[in-house]
């Protein structure tokens, strides 16, 4: 869709940090990242809520969600990870997108009050996306 940045992405005309680009999703790191490492996973086709996620789509896209929760806990050494997903409201991008943020005990997030951590620089960045791709299963 014309002026949505995520379809920049998957179309390749916006650059980001891309971890995996495969027929199910696309994932990157978000620029605003909760903790370093946070993911972002969106279908490759334009769709806003969850709800405009075809049927037949669900199982390819949430896998992959599912591999990134796991990529993202073992190459960053995390305790675990948060998956979230936002419908329409408080949708930065209205894009529908998963979270994949990695989480530690003690880390300080609380609740939905979502402090920001941007990354050093770009080498930053592309070095954590490179981490958490290497570990995909």
């Amino acid at each position: 869709m014309s002026g949505c940045v995520f379809c920049g992405i998957v179309a390749g005309e916006v650059p980001a940090f891309t971890v995996v680009d495969e027929p199910n999703g696309v994932a990157f790191l978000d620029t605003r990242p909760v903790f370093k490492g946070h993911v972002l996973v969106v279908p490759r086709t334009h769709l806003i809520a969850l709800t405009d996620l075809p049927a037949d789509a669900l199982p390819g896209y949430f896998a992959l969600v599912q591999r990134l929760a796991v990529a993202v806990e073992s190459a960053l050494g995390a305790g675990g990870t948060f998956v979230a997903m936002n419908n329409k409201v408080s949708q930065s991008v209205p894009h529908l997108h998963t979270h994949v943020v990695p989480r530690t005990k003690g880390d300080g997030l609380r609740g939905f009050f979502w402090p920001r951590h941007r990354y050093d620089d770009d080498a930053e960045a592309q070095a954590y996306a490179d981490r958490i791709a290497a570990a995909l299963i």
